[in-house]
C-alpha cells in the first residue's frame, strides 16, 4: 500500500504553526468571505493556506452562511477541486454536522488523498452514520491507503455504534490491520480497539489490548477506555482495581474516570469505595461538573441513601435533564410518588423540559399506584409535547394501563401505535399475563413472530406467567419447543419461569429436566424453584430440589430459600427434616435473621414441637425486635392452646412499643375467646381502628364473631356480620352456627346454615353441623334428612388422618 497524501497530512497538522499570526486570520476571512476587488482574490488564490485559515475560523462562527460564503468563492477562485482545500472543506462541514455537504464536497474532488478519506469516514461516524463511515473505511483500503490511527480509530467507533454489525468479526478485522500498520500499540487506535471488544463481552481481548500499550503511552482516555469496558460488562471489582491503579499512576482523572468508579460501587454494592470517590470529587474541584454529580446522586439512590442524593442535587449548580430524570428516577424507585411528581413540576419551572426518559418514569411510577387518573394526566403531557409516538413513552403507557386493570385500554392502544419493538410487545403480552389471559397472551407472542420481532429472554418469562390452568399445558409445550429452537433454555431467567410454569400446571417430572438440562443454576433461579414448589403444595419435591441444590451450587442457600424450604417443612409437619434445615441454618449464620427465625418458629410449631420453637424464639428475640417474630410465636401459642402465653407475649409487645400487625389481633382475640375475656376481645378489636389506625380484615372479623357467639351474643354476632364493610364469607357463618349449636339456637343454625350451603354447595360441614344441631333439639327426623341431602348432593364428609413421620 502507499501512504498516499502523509505529506498534506503533516502539512496540515503543522498548518497552525505555521500560520500562527494573529491578525491574519480575520483579514484574510474577511477578504476571502466578500471578494468584492479582484485584487483580493488574486491575495487568496496566491496564499495556499488563506481559505484553510478562513475556514478554521468560520467553523467556530455562530453563523452558517460565512462557510457557505467560503465555498462559493472557492469554487469562484477554482481552487475548490484542490485537495488541500477540498480537505479543509471537509473538515469544516464535519464540524458542523453537515454530514450531506461533506459528502457532496467528497464526490467533487479529483484527487483524494489520505487526509480526504479520514476525514470522511470520521465525518460519517461522528454524525450518526456508522454504516456510511464503515463502507468508506473500507472503500479507502480498497483504493490502496494504508489507514493512519485517525482512519483506524474512526472505524472502530463506527463498529460501536453500527445496528448492522452485530458481532466481534469486524473488529477483528481492524485489529489486524492496526497490527499490520504497526499502530496496535497506538494509545489512540488501543482506546478505541477496547470499546470494541467490551461491547461484545471480550473482556480478556480488551485486557490484551491494554498490556499492549507502553505504559509510558497510556494516556487518560486509555485508562478510561479499560475502567468502561468493565463497567459495560459489570465488572465491579475489577474497575475499582484498575481505578487504584490508575491513581497510583500518576495519570490525571477526568470526569469519565470519575463516572466509570462511580458506577463499579453501584455495581459491587461497595458504599465505601463511592464515598472514597466522592472525596476525590470534591478534591480535584469535579463538584460542579454535573455529568459527575448526576453519578454521584445514583449511586447514592442505589444505595439506599435518599438524603444524601437530595443534598446533593441541591448542590448541582447547573442541573441538565439527566439531573432531574435521575432524582425522578431514584424517588420513583424509593416509592415516593409526592416527591417525585413534586420534582416532576418543579423541573418545568426551572425551564428544563421532560424528554421521554421523565415521562417513561412517571407513567411506570402512576402504574404501580392504586389511581390510573394521574398516569392519563402525564400521558396527555406526554401527548402536547409530542411524545406520544415515542417507543419508550409507548412502552409506559401499556404497562400503566395494563397495571391499573385498563387492559383492553391497553390492547387499544397498542393496536394503534405506529412503531414497536420487542420490549412493547413484551409489556403487552406481561399484561395479560397479569390478568390470566392465557390465550391472548399466546396469541400475541404469534402475532409477534409473524411480524418478525425476534422474541428476548424477557418474553417467555411475561408469556409465560399467564399459564396457570391446565388447558394451558399444549401452548406451555410449544413456548417450551420456541425456547430451545432459539437457543434460550440455558438463560436462567427464562429456565425459572419454564419450571414455575410447569409446577402451576401440576407436573413435577419436567420441571426436575429442565433443571437437568439447564446446567448450573445461580441462587436466585433456585430460590424461584424452590419457591414455586412450596407455593403449588409439592413440599416433599421442594425439599429435594433442595437436597439437588446443595450438591449443584457451589454458593450457600441465603435467607430466602432457607425461609421457603422451612416453610415447606412445616407444610409437611416434617420434624426431623426441619432439625436438619435448622443445623444448617447455624452453620450459614442466619440464625439470627428475623425472617429465618420467624420460618423456624413457625416450622417446629406446626410439626408440634413447641419447645423448640419457643427456644428458637428466645434465642433471636434477644437479640432482634421484630413484629412479625412476635406474631408468628403468638399463632404458635394459639395454635398449641396456650392462652396465657399469648395474653403475656402481647403485653411484652406493648411493652417493647412494637407495632401489631393484623395477625397480631387474630391470636390475641382468638385467645380472650377461649377465656371468655369478652370486653377485653371487644375492647382490642375496637383499638385496631381507634388506636393503631388498621382496617380490621375477615380474619379479625371471625375472631370477633367466634367471640361473641361462645359468649352467647348470637344476635349481636348476626348483627356485626349485616353491618361489617365487607361481603360476608363462610367462615363468619360457621362461627356463629358453632355458637348456635353450643346455646341451642336453631333459627340462626338454619339461617347460617343456608348461608353456608349458598356459597360453597359442597361444604360437608355445613351439613354435619346442621344434622348435629337438630339431633341436639331433638329433630331426629331432620337430621335425617339434612344427612341424606348431603348424601343426594354428592358431599362427602373429608375423612381426617394423621401423619407418622419414619
Amino acid at each position: 500500500m502507499k501512504p498516499a497524501g502523509a505529506g498534506a497530512w503533516t502539512l496540515l497538522r503543522l498548518r497552525p504553526t505555521i500560520a500562527s499570526t494573529a491578525a491574519r486570520t480575520p483579514s484574510v476571512f474577511s477578504a476571502l468571505a466578500s471578494c468584492s476587488t479582484a485584487a483580493a482574490a488574486t491575495t487568496l488564490a496566491a496564499d495556499p493556506f488563506a481559505i484553510a485559515d478562513a475556514l478554521s475560523a468560520a467553523a467556530v462562527s455562530p453563523s452558517m452562511s460565512a462557510g457557505s460564503r467560503l465555498h462559493a468563492s472557492a469554487i469562484k477562485l477554482g481552487v475548490s477541486a484542490d485537495t488541500f482545500t477540498a480537505n479543509h472543506l471537509l473538515i469544516y462541514y464535519a464540524k458542523r454536522g453537515h454530514l450531506a455537504s461533506a459528502l457532496d464536497v467528497f464526490d467533487e474532488t479529483p484527487r483524494r488523498n489520505l487526509v480526504t478519506w479520514t476525514a470522511m469516514v470520521s465525518a460519517a461516524t461522528r454524525d450518526g452514520a456508522p454504516d456510511l463511515g464503515l463502507g468508506l473505511f473500507s472503500s479507502m483500503v480498497r483504493s490502496g491507503f494504508c489507514p493512519n490511527e485517525f482512519a483506524l480509530a474512526s472505524a472502530l467507533g463506527a463498529c460501536c455504534q453500527s445496528v448492522v454489525v452485530a458481532d466481534v468479526k469486524l473488529g477483528c478485522s481492524l485489529h489486524s490491520l492496526a497490527v499490520k500498520a504497526g499502530l496496535d500499540g497506538n494509545p489512540y487506535v488501543g482506546s478505541s480497539l477496547m470499546l470494541v471488544y467490551a461491547k461484545h463481552g471480550r473482556v480478556a481481548a480488551a485486557e490484551q489490548v491494554f498490556a499492549g500499550i507502553a505504559p509510558a503511552s497510556r494516556d487518560v482516555a486509555c485508562w478510561n477506555a479499560t475502567l468502561e469496558g468493565y463497567v459495560a460488562n459489570g465488572h465491579g471489582y475489577d474497575v475499582t482495581r484498575t481505578a487504584v491503579l490508575m491513581h497510583r499512576s500518576g495519570i490525571a482523572s477526568d470526569m469519565f474516570t470519575y463516572i466509570s468508579a462511580v458506577k463499579a460501587s453501584s455495581i459491587t454494592c461497595d458504599l465505601n469505595f463511592g464515598r472514597q470517590v466522592h472525596g476525590l470529587v470534591i478534591h480535584s474541584m469535579f463538584q460542579f461538573n454535573t455529568s459527575v454529580m448526576n453519578t454521584l446522586m445514583d449511586m447514592y439512590f442505589k444505595a439506599g441513601q435518599k438524603e444524601t442524593a437530595i443534598d446533593i442535587f441541591g448542590k448541582i449548580w447547573c442541573k441538565d435533564i439527566v439531573s432531574w430524570n435521575t432524582m425522578i428516577s431514584g424517588l420513583a424507585h424509593d416509592d415516593d410518588e409526592r416527591a417525585a411528581a413534586d420534582c416532576f413540576v418543579n423541573m418545568s419551572r426551572y425551564g428544563c423540559r421532560p424528554n421521554q426518559v421523565t415521562f417513561s418514569v412517571m407513567l411506570r411510577l402512576s402504574g404501580a399506584k392504586e389511581s390510573a387518573s394521574l398516569g392519563l394526566q402525564i400521558f396527555g403531557l406526554a401527548y402536547r409535547h409530542g411524545y406520544s409516538d415515542n417507543v419508550l413513552v409507548a412502552n409506559a403507557v401499556i404497562n400503566m394501563l395494563s397495571q391499573r386493570g385498563l387492559l383492553s385500554c391497553a390492547y387499544g392502544f397498542f393496536c394503534n401505535l405506529g412503531v414497536r419493538n420487542v420490549v412493547t410487545w413484551n409489556e403487552m403480552i406481561a399484561g395479560c399475563g397479569l390478568h390470566g389471559c392465557s390465550e391472548d397472551a399466546m396469541r400475541l407472542f404469534r402475532s409477534m413472530v409473524c411480524f418478525g420481532a425476534t422474541p428476548d429472554e424477557f418474553t417467555y418469562p411475561a408469556v409465560l406467567s399467564a399459564f396457570q390452568q391446565d388447558h394451558d399445558a399444549r401452548n406451555h409445550e410449544q413456548i417450551h419447543a420456541s425456547v430451545l429452537k432459539q437457543g434460550l433454555a440455558s438463560c436462567q431467567f427464562v429456565s425459572s419461569s419454564l419450571i414455575k410454569a410447569k409446577v402451576a400446571l401440576g407436573s413435577v417430572l419436567d420441571p426436575l429436566k429442565i433443571i437437568e438440562d439447564t446446567g448450573k443454576m445461580d441462587l436466585v433461579s433456585w430460590g424461584v424453584t424452590i419457591s414455586a414448589f412450596v407455593k403449588h403444595d409439592l413440599d416433599k419435591e421442594a425439599l429435594f430440589v433442595f437436597n439437588f441444590f446443595r450438591v449443584d451450587c457451589p454458593e450457600k442457600p441465603d435467607e430466602f430459600i432457607l425461609g421457603t424450604i422451612l416453610n415447606a417443612c412445616a407444610n409437611a409437619t416434617l420434624i426431623r427434616q426441619c432439625r436438619c434445615i435448622h443445623s444448617l441454618v447455624v452453620r450459614t449464620g442466619h440464625s439470627k435473621h428475623f425472617c429465618v427465625s420467624s420460618a423456624l418458629v413457625d416450622a417446629y410449631a406446626k410439626c408440634g414441637d413447641i419447645t423448640a420453637a419457643k427456644s428458637a424464639f428466645t434465642e433471636v428475640s434477644s437479640v432482634t425486635k421484630d413484629a412479625i417474630l412476635y406474631n408468628t410465636m403468638l399463632t404458635a401459642y394459639a395454635n398449641h392452646g396456650l392462652i396465657h402465653e399469648i395474653l403475656n407475649l402481647y403485653q411484652d409487645m406493648t411493652h417493647l412499643q412494637l407495632a401489631p400487625t393484623p395477625a397480631t389481633f387474630v391470636a390475641v382475640i382468638s385467645a380472650c375467646s377461649h377465656l371468655g375475656l369478652l370486653e377485653q376481645g371487644k375492647l382490642l378489636f375496637s383499638s385496631m381502628l381507634s388506636a393503631h389506625g388498621m382496617n380490621p380484615t375477615r380474619a379479625n372479623y371471625t375472631c370477633l364473631i367466634d367471640l361473641l357467639a361462645r359468649k352467647g351474643l348470637l344476635e349481636e354476632a348476626k348483627g356485626i356480620i349485616e353491618a361489617m364493610p365487607l361481603q360476608p364469607w363462610p367462615a363468619v357463618w360457621r362461627s356463629l352456627m358453632n355458637g348456635c349449636r353450643i346455646h341451642g339456637n336453631k333459627e340462626l343454625s338454619l339461617l347460617a346454615a343456608e348461608q353456608i350451603l349458598r356459597m360453597v354447595p359442597n361444604s360437608d360441614g355445613a351439613y354435619v353441623s346442621l344434622s348435629h344441631v337438630y339431633a341436639e333439639d331433638g329433630d331426629w327426623q331432620s337430621a335425617e334428612d339434612a344427612r341424606r341431602k348431603m348424601a343426594e348432593n354428592q358431599v362427602q364428609k373429608a375423612q381426617g388422618y394423621s401423619i407418622v413421620e419414619i
